[in-house]
């Protein structure tokens, strides 16, 4: 099988795509549960959907569980390979503006034990909002 070989540029562009999409995975997970708490405040029907509630308790679950069987996240390995084909040193190191900026956002440096506390209470946090706020189907 032959592999495409992927310029230092490529895989800088790509990197930063997985940084990009990994932020968006984080924002929503933090901020659906956000937007749930406020959204019933609010009367927004969209935060009770089945779909969207599902979907953000099994992205929550799935860090959750990662983080309990010592797993490293798939996006992070991803971003780390190519940052490092790319010829940077690796994780929040990326060049540029942006790039920089997201990976400080986004990696702290902390003992894997914190990280999975953190994930833990916030799953146990979705829990218990999904008992507070069930889904419900629109009655449109």
């Amino acid at each position: 099988m032959v592999t495409p070989e992927l310029s230092p540029a490529a895989a800088r562009w790509l990197a930063d795509g997985v940084l990009v999409l990994h932020v968006g995975f984080v924002a929503f997970v933090v901020l659906g549960l956000a937007a749930v708490w406020i959204g019933h405040g609010f009367g927004w029907h969209w935060v009770d959907r089945p779909r969207f509630r599902w979907i953000h308790a099994v992205a929550i679950g799935f860090v959750v569980a990662q983080a309990w069987l010592g797993a490293s996240c798939p996006l992070t390995v991803l971003e780390h390979a190519l940052r490092i084909r790319a010829g940077e040193p690796g994780l929040g190191q990326g060049e540029g503006f942006v790039a920089g900026w997201l990976s400080r956002l986004l990696y702290w440096d902390a003992p894997a034990w914190v990280f999975t506390l953190a994930y833990s209470f916030f799953g146990l946090a979705v829990v218990a909002t999904l008992k507070r706020f069930p889904p419900r189907r629109s009655s449109r």
